[in-house]
């Protein structure tokens, strides 16, 4: 009878939280306006990820983006929130830097022709704040290009020949850091 009871006080509680309007609005007050993304390099749907890259992705609206909203010549998170992680499966070419397979977080440093692109090994940091160049496994420079406007910041890959692009995105700014595969490997399906 004992065990009725509890039952029935447990259904009862757990009804008035599900229907109460106000508890459900309240677990979802301060939701990040940047919500987080995942983009994956596969070279086909049936292979393994070659890169992973998890970033929080910022609006624009209606402002200009860099040079204003973010700063030209200042480290920035490139996204929003947390750092910006990016996991290479393999060992990589970043540029012209050889960069072992694992987890790094990605810095930039935005300019109006070219930016700096930092990978760091200090992971778990809330945006820019944890900075230290003391972790940092590659910097590059690369050139910043004008495109169509991008209201939410964007990062994809893209092929070209024997390389890849990690490409940023955001407003009318694009960036493609060059990567390069070290060894292209088969993948067969088991079954």
């Amino acid at each position: 009878m004992k065990k009725l009871t509890l039952l029935k006080f447990g259904f009862v509680i757990t009804a008035l939280i599900s229907f109460n309007p106000d508890v459900l609005a309240q677990s979802f007050d301060g939701l990040d306006k940047s919500p987080h993304d995942i983009t994956y390099y596969r070279e086909s749907r049936v292979t393994p990820p070659i890169v992973k890259v998890i970033y929080g992705r910022p609006q624009k609206k209606g402002e200009e983006v860099f040079g204003n909203k973010v700063a030209y010549g200042q480290l920035w998170r490139t996204g929003a929130n947390e750092a910006t992680e990016v996991k290479f499966y393999q060992d990589i070419m970043f540029g012209e830097v050889k960069v072992p397979a694992g987890t790094y977080v990605l810095y930039t440093i935005p300019g109006e022709k070219e930016w700096e692109v930092i990978l760091s090994a200090n992971l778990d940091v809330l945006g820019a704040f944890q900075y230290d160049p003391v972790f940092d496994v590659a910097r590059i420079t690369v050139p910043s290009n004008k495109a169509e406007e991008l209201e939410s910041f964007s990062i994809a890959f893209k092929e070209k020949k024997e390389n890849i692009q990690m490409v940023l995105g955001w407003d009318t700014t694009r960036v493609k850091i060059p990567i390069t595969i070290n060894q292209k490997e088969e993948y067969a399906l088991k079954f």
